[in-house]
């Protein structure tokens, strides 16, 4: 079968010709109908996290068709649709009997430590499958296994509620999701802060106030609008420094900030005035859990939540095409969520 694969760290990903994965039995075999071209993608492309090993083959948002399963396997059939999860993990640690699988003791990423989506054929436990239903396009599932499941699972951490306001930082794919679910949480407000206008122009047709942090402070806006008492939640999902920190000063008394996206530069705080003196809360969000997927896939199938605008375009199972969406997204250039469809 095809694959793009990373064969070394800050080199392009290369098309090479592999054997179709074998499976257990306890796993099964899906035909990748669609896998979501990630900003984790380019980090792993450029060497920036140590990969479970190399060659590997990217793309950890991943849906399609079951093509075989396990002698085992007795909850997934041959022919059905299905989303996956990408975090595999051993089901019966501390921390996987807690509802915690990202900490298990055992996890492997699909794309991460083991051979992902950007092939024509994947192997995964069948516990990882999650039914994907007719009217949601594979394009769409693909997506929900990362961007909506990490915006789901930081609304979760942040303990919002009906009557609160929100400030999203970063309107991608990621704040996109948070944006439509942190309203369905009941959020009365929900501020939207990025520099790209298009961005910004989604985010107001899904109910957003738009703030434009390239031609105002943003931190001063969402206190101005909040009448100086700041928001109850701030989501951080671009994972620069600047950006983390307006998030914590955004937030008022008791107020919960939570950091979503990837950063390894440290960040200055003022522990009084930013934290102690409101009792305010910096909170990790890390990916998402197996068991909130079937919400997640109901909230998309309900149309409680819209991912038909999130995929701005799709791409074939090829190397060139997708090092080009990397290097964008390298670049933080605007219409770059897309998907690869082998």
């Amino acid at each position: 079968m095809k694959a793009v694969r990373l064969v070394e760290p800050g080199k392009p990903l290369e098309l090479q010709e592999i054997p179709i994965p074998n499976i257990g039995d306890k796993d099964i075999l899906v035909r990748v109908r669609a896998a979501g071209i990630c900003h984790s993608d380019a980090h792993y492309r450029a060497g920036r996290s140590s990969m479970g090993r190399m060659p590997i083959t990217l793309g950890h948002e991943v849906a399609g068709i079951v093509e075989k399963v396990g002698a085992q396997v007795s909850n997934v059939k041959v022919g059905k649709r299905v989303c996956l999860h990408y975090n595999i993990s051993c089901g019966d640690c501390y921390y996987c009997n807690n509802g915690n699988d990202q900490f298990c003791d055992s996890v492997k990423m699909l794309g991460h430590h083991v051979d992902g989506g950007y092939a024509e054929y994947i192997a995964v436990p069948a516990r990882n499958a999650i039914p994907l239903p007719e009217e949601i396009p594979f394009e769409e599932g693909a997506t929900l296994m990362c961007a909506s499941a990490t915006a789901l699972h930081a609304l979760s951490k942040s303990r919002v509620k009906a009557g609160e306001t929100v400030a999203v930082f970063g309107v991608g794919g990621l704040g996109i999701s948070a944006i439509q679910l942190a309203k369905a949480s009941g959020a009365v407000e929900v501020f939207a802060v990025d520099i790209q206008l298009d961005k910004l122009e989604l985010a107001s047709e899904y109910g957003a106030t738009p703030i434009n942090a390239s031609r105002v402070d943003a931190v001063e806006e969402i206190r101005k609008l909040t009448k100086g008492r700041g928001v109850n939640v701030a989501l951080e999902m671009i994972g620069l420094r600047k950006t983390m920190e307006q998030a914590i000063d955004s937030v008022g008394y008791l107020g919960r900030a939570v950091m979503v996206g990837l950063n390894q530069q440290p960040i200055s705080i003022n522990t009084y005035m930013q934290v102690l003196g409101k009792e305010a809360e910096i909170i990790g969000s890390n990916d998402h859990l197996l068991q909130e997927l079937p919400l997640l896939v109901d909230m998309r199938r309900r149309k409680i939540l819209d991912t038909s605008r999130v995929v701005s375009q799709t791409i074939p199972l090829d190397a060139d095409k997708i090092n080009h969406r990397l290097d964008a997204l390298e670049k933080y250039t605007s219409d770059v969520r897309m998907v690869v469809v082998p």
